[in-house]
C-alpha cells in the first residue's frame, strides 16, 4: 500500500479508497489513503457513509472495460477517486436548496466516489433507508436491487401465473430478480451453479436447475418472461424457450471482447425484436429515488430481503473485489466502514 495521502491548511479529511490508473487486478490499482472530505453544492447533501457494496458495474470502472465505458469513466485515467456507486449511512449536511432531508436521517442510494467515509449526492438519488435493514445490508440495495426492479416490473412486466426462467439466479441483481417475481406472482425458474441451488429456492423459485447437469433451454418448457443475467446462451436458443409473445431482457452478458464486452448480443436483440412476435431487449438501469422507496415497501412488507455473501472493511475493497471476480459469491458483498 502507498503512503496516504494528506492535506493541509485545516482541511477536514477522510479515508477513502483510491484509484489514479486502470487496471484488471484490484490489488494493483486500489488502496486506501487520506483525502479532502467532499463539498456540497445548495443542491446536494454530503453522507457520512456507513456501508457501501460491490457490483460487477465495480470492475468495469476499475479495469476501464470495454473501453465503452471510459467516455463516462474517463479515457485515459479515471475521473472519479474509486468506482464506488452504492452508500448506506447518515446525512452529515445537506445544502441550501435541499428540503425533505436533515442532518442525521439514515438513507440509502447512489453517490460517486462511494468508497469512502463521506459521499456528496442528490436528493432524488437517495431515500430513507428501510428500518429493517442494517446499513451493510441497505448497501447492497441501491444497483442491484433497482436494476432487477426495472427488469422485472417494467421490462419483463411480470404478472400473476406468468412464468419466468431467471438465469445468474444467485449473483446481485439474481437474488434480488428471484425474490420480485416471486412477489409479482410469477412461477420462478431459477438458473445456478450446483453449491448455490439451495439458496435461490429459498428466495421463492418454484424450480432450480443447474446448468452444470442440464440445459435450462432444452426441454418443452416455455416462458412468458426470460430475465438473462448471466449471459452466456444465443439470441437463437433464448428465443425458442419463449412463448409467441414472451418477452427477453438481458441484463448481463459478459465476454472478454474489449470494446463492447458483450453488448452486442444486446444490440442485436433490439435490432431482431420488430420483425418477431415476441419482445428482445436490454435496459439501462436508472438510479432514482423513486424506485428506491418502492424497493423500501417490498423490504417492509417482508417480501423481499438482501442476500449477503461477506462483508469487508473499507481498507480491504481490493480483496472484496477481487472475491467477486472469482465467481463463488452468492448475492452480494458489502463493504463496512466504522460508525465513529
Amino acid at each position: 500500500m502507498s503512503e496516504p495521502i494528506t492535506t493541509t491548511g485545516g482541511v477536514r479529511t477522510m479515508v477513502a479508497v483510491v484509484q489514479e490508473r486502470y487496471g484488471v487486478e484490484p490489488e494493483d490499482v486500489l488502496r486506501t489513503a487520506r483525502l479532502a472530505r467532499p463539498g456540497i453544492g445548495p443542491g446536494e447533501v454530503l453522507v457520512r457513509v456507513r456501508a457501501s457494496s460491490v457490483d460487477r458495474g465495480t470492475w468495469h470502472m476499475m479495469a476501464g472495460l470495454p473501453y465503452a465505458v471510459r467516455p463516462v469513466s474517463g479515457l485515459r485515467r479515471p475521473k472519479l477517486p474509486n468506482p464506488g456507486r452504492n452508500i448506506a449511512g447518515v446525512i452529515e449536511a445537506v445544502g441550501s436548496d435541499v428540503t425533505g432531508f436533515a442532518p442525521g436521517d439514515a438513507v440509502y442510494g447512489t453517490a460517486v466516489a462511494a468508497f469512502a467515509e463521506y459521499a456528496a449526492t442528490r436528493p432524488d438519488r437517495i431515500a430513507p433507508k428501510p428500518t429493517g435493514l442494517t446499513f451493510e445490508e441497505a448497501a447492497t440495495v441501491p444497483v442491484s436491487a433497482l436494476t432487477a426492479l426495472q427488469a422485472v416490473r417494467d421490462k419483463a412486466k411480470i404478472r400473476d401465473g406468468h412464468r419466468v426462467l431467471i438465469t445468474g439466479a444467485a449473483g446481485g441483481v439474481g437474488t434480488f430478480a428471484v425474490q420480485l417475481a416471486h412477489a409479482f406472482g410469477a412461477r420462478v425458474t431459477a438458473v445456478a451453479s450446483t453449491l448455490k441451488l439451495d439458496a435461490v429456492r429459498a428466495l421463492g423459485a418454484d424450480h432450480v436447475i443447474d446448468y452444470s447437469r442440464e440445459d435450462f433451454l432444452v426441454g418443452p418448457r416455455r416462458y412468458d418472461a426470460i430475465i438473462d443475467i448471466a449471459g452466456n446462451r444465443g439470441l437463437r436458443d433464448l428465443r425458442r424457450a419463449l412463448t409467441p409473445r414472451g418477452r427477453l431482457v438481458i441484463t448481463g452478458g459478459e465476454t472478454k471482447e474489449p470494446w463492447l464486452g458483450g453488448a452486442d448480443r444486446q444490440l442485436r436483440a433490439q435490432m431482431l425484436s420488430p420483425f418477431t412476435g415476441r419482445h428482445l431487449g436490454t435496459f439501462i438501469s436508472s438510479e432514482h429515488a423513486d424506485g428506491l422507496r418502492d424497493l423500501t415497501g417490498l423490504f417492509d412488507a417482508g417480501a423481499l430481503r438482501p442476500v449477503m455473501d461477506r462483508v469487508y472493511p473499507l481498507a480491504e475493497t481490493a480483496a472484496a473485489v477481487r472475491h467477486l471476480l472469482d465467481g463463488r459469491v452468492t448475492g452480494k458483498l458489502a463493504l463496512t466502514l466504522p460508525a465513529g
